[in-house]
């Protein structure tokens, strides 16, 4: 039986409800100093805004070494009613320490897996998917190690890989790499940031491959989000790719929470899912937001 790993354990892929395929309610970076995702009490009313618009699931890409209370997640989950994922992997090396990255030199893979299977530090929460990313139209060598690495680690454990596309570029060769080269099947594969990049054709091609397009970080005003997505998601759906589609906030920074006064998760259903609805109907909406997610992160652990 595939399941989904929350902080809380494995639970059915229909139990996620609608699910925020991408976010974050812990993030630190020195890329974004004094904007820190690190307020627990903020993170749990953001849980709570997003369970009263309707949300089920969060799903944290925050990777090793970025700050992701790992510890805080049970509880945030439990008190919300609220799924959380956690991820483990590697993000561009500019979010760490020249000594960190040394220190993993030769078992990273092994990192990914203690995590995914033993779990994260003392927490005893266990991630659910492996996070990586690529570069601006390239794959320097730190993104093909941490990118080997997590292959390994999917194949030692069945785990989804969700990748973080640079501006929404170098789908293409992610997937040459990870699935050509390093032989991980398609539909374990998930690209995150596909609409900052707004070419359809790139876009179809990912689709034709069998990865999941993820559609994340809305309401940035320097991306084409808002405005170009939902033809960008009817095309897909309309070339048969409905089945492949993921939606997610990715909130980076404190200001972006809604209870700090952004947009935050909850503004993935209370504007994003009716302009969506207008484009592929409330039924295919609906799938997107719930079926998709439960088969993208779903597992047959190993």
């Amino acid at each position: 039986m595939s399941s989904v790993r929350t902080v809380l354990g494995d639970v059915r892929p229909e139990e996620l409800g609608v699910c925020d395929a991408h976010d974050h309610l812990f993030l630190r970076s020195p890329r974004l100093p004094g904007q820190e995702l690190n307020d627990a009490a903020a993170a749990r009313a953001e849980l709570n805004a997003f369970r009263a618009a309707g949300g089920g699931t969060v799903v944290q890409w925050t990777p090793y070494g970025m700050g992701r209370r790992a510890a805080d997640l049970p509880d945030l989950s439990r008190s919300s009613g609220v799924h959380v994922v956690c991820a483990t992997g590697l993000h561009q090396a500019a979010h760490y320490s020249t000594q960190l990255l040394e220190e993993l030199r030769g078992g990273l893979a092994e990192v990914f897996v203690a995590e995914l299977t033993q779990g994260i530090g003392t927490s005893g929460v266990r991630a659910g998917l492996i996070k990586v990313a690529g570069g601006f139209h390239a794959l320097d060598a730190h993104a093909r190690w941490t990118m080997t690495a997590a292959a390994e680690a999917h194949h030692a454990t069945g785990a989804a890989i969700a990748v973080h596309l640079e501006m929404g570029t170098g789908a293409l060769d992610v997937l040459d790499l990870l699935c050509g080269r390093l032989g991980v099947e398609p539909h374990r594969v998930i690209l995150g940031h596909l609409n900052r990049s707004p070419d359809p054709v790139v876009q179809r091609q990912a689709a034709e491959a069998g990865a999941y397009l993820a559609f994340d970080g809305p309401s940035l005003a320097h991306h084409a989000t808002d405005w170009r997505m939902p033809q960008a998601v009817r095309a897909l759906a309309d070339a048969g790719f409905g089945h492949r589609l993921l939606l997610g906030g990715d909130t980076v920074v404190a200001g972006a929470r809604s209870v700090d006064g952004g947009p935050g998760m909850p503004y993935l259903l209370r504007r994003v899912r009716p302009r969506l609805a207008l484009e592929l109907g409330e039924e295919l909406t609906d799938r997107v937001l719930t079926e998709n997610p439960g088969r993208a992160f779903a597992v047959r652990w190993r």
